[in-house]
């Protein structure tokens, strides 16, 4: 089942810093629903967005939870990664997902 989340539906995005991390967190409540996301999680949606938001052409990517062994300092040993699907495959799964849903 595939869940479409309006700005409507959020009641509530905190940010913060736990006590004793580094990282930023962001709390989102919903009515019946509470999430924390992790800081490579935001990162990733941010990343993706930026890469569609601000490119010329570019409608959509993807990106896929991938174990890094050899990364930078201070990066989280799962990241999402861009995959190599195109455009293309990525629009047509998602529509097909989403049909008529949005």
């Amino acid at each position: 089942m595939v869940k479409v989340l309006r700005n409507s539906d959020v009641k509530r995005i905190i940010a913060f810093i736990p006590p004793g991390h580094k990282h930023v967190r962001l709390y989102v409540e919903f009515d019946n629903e509470k999430y924390v996301l992790q800081e490579a999680t935001i990162d990733a949606i941010l990343r993706a967005y930026i890469n569609i938001i601000t490119h010329p052409t570019r409608k959509a990517t993807e990106l896929v939870v991938t174990h890094i062994k050899e990364k930078k300092q201070g990066y989280a040993d799962y990241q999402h990664l861009e995959t190599s699907r195109s455009e293309e495959e990525i629009i047509s799964e998602i529509n097909e997902i989403l049909k008529g849903i949005i």
